[in-house]
């Protein structure tokens, strides 16, 4: 019997790759001088080339706009008329643009399906290190954010960022904080897994003790985590097929969104469907489509918002 691993097609708009943050290993930030932010007339062009093409998630992704900053209003109006759009085009809107205020995420969640953002890790030691000039990493606010989401009632993913810096118990503890906030509110759809990738794509494999580390990882996070909380891992960062049943076998139940393009690792092409079936098959293992919010996770939606998501469900084959 085949067993299923499922996935999003998305499409990902950037609202803008700024950040006030300065992580030392991210591929994502530019200097705000390099950077022009999106806008709807352009946006509007790119959503209506994918229509009718089995894309149902629109991943709007920002850098971190300072909550000081003269433009961040701007910038919330951007993100919530961007959602407008999508939903008038019967996309399915999934916002990850950094930390938000309680009323910021009130207000997009009128908007969105589902929401997200990275924890990474927990342990304040990565603040004098790669979080150093990153003050919204300080592990208070992430969780914060994620509390307030639940009290919200917005679907979330969240994840942890590995090989940074932490420690092994470090990342059980991260999963157990985790745990401990979807206990309260029981929102949280799914954790990714993300192993650190340098920009400039190695060429040789990963070590054999780095991947039975990341195997044991997987295992550990099923074990500490509810069963209702999906573990999802990019498969991209995946470079040997071998290893990336592995990591199935171990307690990996989904691949996340895949879109044309990995903002997160510009270095790291997505494989195509046809060639991530082939490498699934020999493990009996099988893609299925899912949508950016669980079905169980429906009543959490406005009415309007689940009108949109059940013209997916009735009239799109998820397949």
């Amino acid at each position: 019997m085949m067993k299923e691993i499922t996935y999003s097609p998305s499409y990902t708009i950037v609202i803008t790759y700024e950040c006030f943050n300065y992580c030392t290993y991210c591929n994502f930030r530019v200097n705000s001088k390099l950077d022009s932010w999106s806008r709807i007339r352009k946006i509007n062009f790119l959503l209506e080339k994918i229509q009718n093409k089995s894309i149902s998630e629109i991943l709007i992704l920002s850098g971190e706009i300072h909550p000081q900053s003269p433009v961040r209003k701007i910038w919330l109006q951007d993100i919530y008329h961007l959602c407008r759009l999508a939903l008038s085009m019967n996309f399915l809107p999934h916002i990850n643009v950094g930390l938000l205020t309680y009323t910021e995420m009130k207000i997009l969640k009128t908007v969105s399906i589902s929401m997200g953002l990275m924890i990474e890790q927990l342990t304040p030691i990565l603040l004098n290190t790669v979080h150093y000039s990153a003050p919204s990493k300080i592990p208070y606010l992430r969780l914060q954010h994620l509390s307030w989401a639940g009290k919200l009632q917005v679907p979330f993913t969240t994840g942890v960022l590995l090989d940074i810096g932490e420690k092994e118990e470090n990342s059980w503890d991260t999963f157990k904080e985790i745990a401990l906030i979807h206990q309260k509110w029981n929102h949280i759809q799914e954790i990714i897994l993300q192993p650190y990738s340098s920009n400039i794509r190695q060429k040789s494999n990963i070590s054999i003790s780095n991947q039975y580390q990341l195997v044991k990882l997987i295992s550990k996070a099923r074990n500490i985590l509810p069963v209702s909380i999906k573990l999802q891992l990019p498969p991209n960062l995946i470079q040997d097929s071998n290893y990336l049943l592995r990591c199935l076998k171990a307690g990996i139940q989904d691949f996340g969104g895949i879109s044309p393009k990995d903002e997160i690792n510009p270095s790291y092409f997505h494989l195509s469907k046809e060639k991530l079936s082939k490498i699934l098959k020999y493990g009996k293992w099988k893609l299925r489509v899912r949508l950016p919010i669980y079905p169980n996770y429906d009543k959490y939606l406005s009415q309007s918002l689940q009108t949109v998501v059940n013209f997916w469900q009735r009239n799109k084959r998820l397949d």
